[in-house]
């Protein structure tokens, strides 16, 4: 038996999927909205008192929770660990068997909960108070014994789950998702994390490449395709042959940048006398260029809005490198 495929499935069928993706996202929507609500009324001020308790620790995150809260903690832990703020996740239940000793009297404690009942935290919780170990509670219940013992409360407004039957957690992980998140930004701000540090701590793949810089992929030295004022074109034809970047910049007596020629100038500017033209005649003045500590993600941008396919690396007006669009291509920046 085949897979279904949409051109099989009556329109009825179609239909009704839609319209249940959408009563799903309204419902967890309107969880988000109620979260927007409280933050700007009695949320807001336990909100603050969480990131200054977290800012003012010694130690780590330590974020807890038990079934979906769980797993939405460890998402938590990990986007706090990713932001510059250092954090792990420990399983209530692995917690009572050993992992207590992970816990440091320096640390502070996350407990996610929607009902602020789970049993399974008590453990963690009574260690928390026995040590003086911050503790900040993310429950929507602000009278659970989970929210009595700690020492700020981040208490989540009531909303419908998206399951019809409003048992299968969603709006509600969706909403500890998106507190977490706000947690994590707002530590990142207040610790003044940048793009590069943000680097260091992704040095892998895709964003780990964006995050590097124009000195890591630059051709330099010799393998810079330059040639002073002066030089005619048939030379400098020769040296953009040579360099295989598409382009020439053009120097001037004090080694600046001053012009470029590119692949595309050659095309605009043929004429039977061109090879004994100079380089003045025809090089673009003044063209774009990058500094050689620039991410590779603001690189991109100017490539893609300027459309040129090679960008100068200057130090005070000096060419030090030349990046070209095939080497982030080969790097899967672009």
């Amino acid at each position: 038996m085949g897979k279904p495929k949409p051109a099989d499935m009556t329109r009825e069928r179609v239909q009704a999927a839609i319209d249940s993706a959408l009563r799903t996202l309204e419902a967890e929507g309107s969880g988000i909205d109620a979260l927007n609500t409280a933050l700007r009324n009695g949320l807001g001020a336990s909100f603050a008192a969480a990131v200054e308790l977290i800012r003012s620790a010694q130690g780590r995150v330590v974020v807890t929770g038990m079934g979906k809260s769980g797993h939405v903690g460890r998402k938590i832990a990990s986007t706090f660990a990713s932001t510059g703020t250092q954090a792990f996740f420990v399983h209530p239940a692995e917690a009572s068997h050993g992992d207590l000793g992970m816990v440091g009297t320096s640390d502070v404690i996350i407990a996610l909960s929607w009902s602020g009942e789970t049993a399974e935290l008590k453990n963690i919780t009574d260690y928390s108070r026995r040590h003086n170990i911050g503790l900040i509670a993310m429950t929507s219940n602000t009278e659970s014994t989970l929210a009595k013992n700690a020492d700020v409360v981040l208490g989540l407004p009531q909303a419908r789950e998206a399951c019809p039957h409003n048992l299968a957690p969603t709006t509600s992980t969706l909403m500890q998702l998106a507190l977490g998140d706000a947690l994590a930004i707002a530590l990142l701000e207040s610790h003044g994390f940048t793009a590069v540090d943000f680097g260091l701590l992704h040095p892998g793949g895709k964003l780990g490449t964006l995050l590097k810089t124009v000195r890591d992929f630059m051709h330099t030295g010799d393998t810079m395709p330059l040639a002073p004022l002066g030089t005619r074109m048939s030379d400098a034809i020769i040296v953009i042959t040579n360099r295989g970047l598409g382009c020439v910049g053009i120097t001037d007596a004090g080694n600046k940048l001053v012009g470029i020629i590119t692949d595309g100038d050659l095309r605009r500017h043929m004429r039977n006398d061109l090879l004994d033209a100079k380089v003045d005649e025809v090089m673009t003045k003044g063209p774009k260029t990058v500094r050689p500590d620039q991410l590779i993600s603001e690189t991109l941008e100017v490539l893609n809005s300027t459309k040129v396919t090679a960008l100068f690396a200057v130090e005070d007006g000096q060419p030090v490198g030349i990046i070209h669009v095939h080497d982030l291509l080969r790097a899967g920046a672009a």
